[in-house]
């Protein structure tokens, strides 16, 4: 079940897919994916992914990694030869090798299972005592390789995209931010239900970078999620909902699972 931009979500410009069934949204996001990472093998230079993490992302690398390990050896071997992508934002504080940060959780997923070096899945450097000079630093990598390309985004539970919280505008780029206590609460399970052991801060991409990508792919999944996604679609654009800013995007697609689009 597939609904477009109508009266009922006035001046909404993004494509929505809707599905009952969560495991046949996956299916379409990875249908998609797969269809950019296999264009990719006929472009002479590609401009990096935009990777995402969290419990929605889980079950979609899975379904891709399993897709990929299928393809013809020559051409997965092209593929992974010549991947480029960059983790949306990473934990400030957390050491080296800590299984809660983003640089752990995408080794996991993706990493390990494809062969890919870190290098390869740039995430920002977290653990490092300058953390502003790593947002920079990060920011300067993406932009001599031309930004992103394909990006992947979830939705926090107050509207931010990345680590990027209200209040947010659209101009901000990759920096040092300090993290809400609904965005800390929401990830507290990660860290054994111990709120203290959250971290505080985090660098991540801003708005600038995730407008700046040739596409955005936005999946909200969950009925935890129906009332800020209720609130996305009827929103203008405001920095109180930083994801509303999505609307300023030429070519952004929304998929949600019927739990998470109930109201």
């Amino acid at each position: 079940m597939t609904f477009v931009s109508n009266s009922l979500i006035k001046n909404f410009p993004y494509k929505i897919t809707v599905r009952k069934n969560l495991d046949r949204l996956i299916e379409d996001v990875v249908d998609v994916l797969e269809d950019r990472l296999r264009k990719r093998l006929y472009l002479k230079a590609s401009k990096p992914l935009g990777l995402a993490t969290g419990r929605t992302m889980v079950p979609i690398y899975k379904s891709l990694v399993a897709r990929l390990i299928a393809w013809p050896s020559k051409d997965l071997k092209k593929l992974l030869k010549e991947w480029s992508s960059f983790n949306l934002d990473e934990y400030v504080g957390l050491v080296d090798g800590d299984p809660q940060s983003f640089r752990s959780y995408i080794m996991r997923y993706l990493g390990k299972p494809l062969n890919l070096t870190a290098d390869q899945l740039k995430v920002p450097n977290g653990a490092s005592a300058k953390p502003h000079d790593q947002a920079d630093l990060y920011s300067n990598q993406l932009e001599k390789l031309g930004g992103i390309s394909v990006q992947l985004l979830g939705l926090g539970s107050n509207g931010h995209v990345g680590f990027n919280e209200p209040p947010c505008g659209p101009k901000g780029g990759c920096r040092v931010v300090h993290l809400s206590e609904a965005t800390r609460e929401q990830n507290v399970s990660f860290f054994g239900n111990d709120l203290s052991k959250v971290p505080k801060r985090a660098i991540t991409l801003g708005l600038k970078e995730i407008l700046a990508a040739e596409e955005i792919h936005l999946i909200v999944t969950g009925g935890s999620k129906s009332q800020i996604l209720n609130e996305l679609l009827h929103s203008p654009c405001t920095r109180k909902l930083p994801a509303s800013w999505l609307r300023l995007h030429g070519r952004v697609f929304l998929w949600a699972d019927e739990a998470a689009f109930s109201l």
